[in-house]
């Protein structure tokens, strides 16, 4: 069996976090958050929404060589509000 090699990422400020791990074929989301050895204050791993080049995934969901894992962060906004307030804002003035 041969091994790949995956980045897994997290886009803490002020530095994003990076780090390319190489598990055995096979291995899943889950398997590459446990090997990259992400030690972010306040992350919980348990909860956090992740996925692979941008797409919503489970952590079973087994990779392939050269996949970037991605843990994302919560939403500071809703984005339909936000856009509301932008366009309120530019009418206003």
């Amino acid at each position: 069996m041969a091994d790949i090699r995956v980045q897994v990422c997290y886009p803490s400020s002020p530095q994003p976090w990076l780090r390319e791990v190489t598990l055995p074929e096979g291995s899943t989301l889950r398997d590459a958050l446990d090997a990259s050895g992400i030690d972010v204050p306040g992350l919980d791993l348990a909860t956090c929404p992740v996925g692979v080049f941008g797409k919503k995934k489970t952590p079973d969901t087994v990779l392939r060589e050269g996949d970037r894992v991605e843990i994302y962060r919560p939403l500071v906004a809703d984005p339909k509000d936000a856009r509301r307030r932008r366009v309120e804002k530019k009418a206003a003035a």
